[in-house]
């Protein structure tokens, strides 16, 4: 059984995607077994506890020092014990600690098509506004592997999503999340919990 951490900053829509594909199968050998958040009004935190799912609120605002954040967030991941972190629009940088900790062991979601939109300062709306302005015709949503860059990790999943004319920056954001971003999410969480995805060469290859 696949232990789950989802770490969360705001509504947690992908959170919900993970929890409604686990409760119909679509997530097999698979336990959620916390939820941590930075912002103590994350409605994340409330679909956790609708769940029935321990979670936590771990704030660098409570903190005077960096590192005592970053030690903190480390040890609330490391209380879960768990076999795979989930970053579900995490929006704060993770602990160096953290990332090597879990190395091959923490994967996100972006909502571009890496190596597309992505990196320092792309998160958001950010990233589809980004999109309607270049014209592009196609964008989509990718889960990688996390590592001491930004968006940099080893591919894991991608779909892509169509850009329709008239779209907002705010109407294909809720496009790729319904058409990509919530499915691929727990796809990729199914495969990692079932044993199909293999690491050969920096590349990630999924059965």
């Amino acid at each position: 059984m696949l232990k789950v951490v989802v770490m969360v900053s705001g509504g947690g829509t992908n959170l919900q995607a993970i929890l409604d594909a686990a409760d119909s199968g679509e997530i097999t050998n698979t336990e959620i077994v916390g939820v941590i958040s930075n912002k103590q009004d994350a409605y994340a935190l409330k679909r956790a506890e609708n769940a029935g799912i321990p979670a936590i609120c771990v704030s660098p605002k409570d903190y005077a020092e960096r590192v005592q954040f970053d030690e903190a967030l480390l040890a609330a991941v490391d209380s879960f014990s768990p076999d795979l972190v989930v970053l579900a629009g995490f929006l704060v940088i993770l602990p160096e600690l953290l990332i090597q900790n879990y190395k091959n062991r923490m994967i996100n979601i972006h909502p571009s098509l890496i190596p597309s939109f992505c990196g320092k300062g792309y998160y958001g709306l950010k990233v589809h506004k980004e999109v309607l302005s270049r014209g592009c015709k196609v964008t989509g949503a990718t889960v990688h592997f996390v590592d001491e860059g930004c968006d940099s990790g080893p591919i894991l999943l991608q779909k892509a999503v169509e850009v329709k004319y008239g779209d907002t920056p705010e109407i294909l954001q809720r496009r790729v999340m319904e058409e990509a971003e919530w499915q691929i999410l727990p796809q990729a969480i199914d495969r990692i919990a079932n044993g199909k995805v293999l690491f050969e060469n920096g590349y990630v290859f999924v059965k």
